[in-house]
């Protein structure tokens, strides 16, 4: 299978107003989609063609605990940062002036090798990298792995491995495939509540 860049990714908040302040109207990702009812949002902004960041509203959220990008941590743990790429090097430092006129916290540019590179936070301490690629360097296209003790599967290399995971013995026949019916279709002029009922069954939760 191909995959054709992340769809959305989904962070929280508890204030929507200044989460739009900044992806919207700082960093210049339009709000495509809004979900809403009392005691729930939930927005998406337009990071390219293909992807998408999506922020929940939830009653009672706060901003996350200060931690730099990529800081060891113990315990559970999730996520660290998002790295959003830009087309090229004067848009980071473009990027940069505003972030710091806007009075956001904003590192010096640190060049990675393959790729250069600055830090801040969002609102909601979400910690946010911005990246452009360092000319002539492709590592999709020649992979390197640079670890000085790699992992026995990393050893292996960059393709998949055939076999390493069991194939379907019961793959969904054509005729059994069904979507659910989610929230989100409020956002093309439907009813989920109808299409649920019609189409019995349950799907997943909290969609």
């Amino acid at each position: 299978m191909r995959f054709t860049g992340i769809n959305h990714l989904a962070m929280a908040t508890g204030d929507m107003d200044a989460t739009i302040r900044y992806w919207r109207d700082l960093l210049g990702m339009r709000l495509v989609a809004g979900l809403g009812h009392p005691g729930s949002r939930h927005y998406f902004f337009e990071i390219s063609a293909q992807d998408m960041i999506a922020f929940f509203e939830w009653p009672g959220v706060e901003p996350g605990p200060d931690k730099d990008h990529g800081a060891p941590v113990r315990g559970p743990f999730t996520f660290d940062h998002i790295s959003f790429g830009l087309e090229d090097e004067n848009a980071l430092w473009e990027l940069r002036d505003r972030l710091d006129a806007a009075g956001f916290w904003v590192s010096e540019v640190v060049d990675h090798g393959f790729i250069r590179s600055l830090y801040s936070f969002d609102p909601n301490n979400i910690a946010v990298e911005f990246s452009v690629p360092a000319p002539g360097v492709d590592l999709r296209a020649q992979p390197v792995m640079a670890d000085s003790a790699p992992t026995p599967l990393a050893r292996q290399g960059a393709e998949p491995v055939p076999g390493a995971w069991p194939e379907p013995v019961a793959p969904t026949r054509p005729e059994d495939r069904r979507a659910y019916p989610g929230e989100g279709l409020l956002l093309v002029g439907r009813d989920p509540a109808a299409e649920g009922r019609a189409g019995g069954g349950k799907g997943p939760r909290h969609v």
